[in-house]
């Protein structure tokens, strides 16, 4: 089947090339973690969330009959339903409108946004920081994705503040996306699971 994901992810402005590149570059690492080389979608790095959703419903209303298109995207603030995508979309907050068409399945979330992958992965962390990484700054494990996203960004920066690759949005991030473990993220992250549950069924 062929399939499409927009990714929110790499900046705008005189650097925004190589940003996009390097935001392919750790989703389609992630991916490949997750088996899906044989079967990986093509991989759109869209800038801004808003920008995500413009291009993606653009992709839907263009896809093929058998095409799977999706978004991959921060949900900002805690889920209520885990499965009801548009639902949170719909909310005061975005008040997006659901494409024509469109299914829940098509919206995968970052709850409540990347850090919150990357701070959930600590052998990762520990193997990219070394030892000057803070380790009690970071979030508890337990419930991390109700977790405030602007807390979980907060911890990350003051966690790595010493280490001469301290945390930033934008190439380090992308850098340290791509050295997730999959099976971890789905233990501590059910948005995670839920994603590769999805893109299991559906790539």
């Amino acid at each position: 089947m062929s399939a499409a994901l927009y990714l929110e992810g790499g900046a705008s402005g005189a650097d925004s090339k190589e940003l996009r590149i390097r935001c392919r570059e750790g989703f389609r690492r992630l991916l490949e973690k997750c088996r899906y080389t044989g079967r990986m979608p093509r991989l759109y790095a869209c800038g801004s969330r808003g920008a995500t959703f413009d291009d993606f419903k653009t992709g839907h209303a263009e896809k093929a009959v058998d095409e799977y298109v999706a978004m991959w995207i921060d949900s900002e603030e805690p889920l209520a339903d885990l499965e009801a995508a548009w639902d949170h979309l719909g909310r005061p907050d975005d008040n997006w409108t659901k494409p024509s068409g469109a299914t829940d399945d098509q919206v995968l979330f970052m709850t409540t946004c990347m850090e919150t992958l990357i701070v959930a992965d600590r052998a990762a962390l520990a193997d990219h920081y070394g030892a000057k990484l803070q380790d009690s700054a970071l979030p508890p494990l337990v419930n991390l994705e109700s977790r405030a996203r602007h807390d979980v960004q907060d911890a990350l920066f003051h966690a790595t503040r010493s280490c001469a690759n301290a945390y930033a949005k934008g190439r380090r991030s992308f850098e340290v996306l791509s050295k997730l473990t999959p099976n971890t993220l789905g233990r501590h992250l059910p948005s995670f699971g839920r994603a590769r549950r999805i893109l299991d069924e559906r790539l």
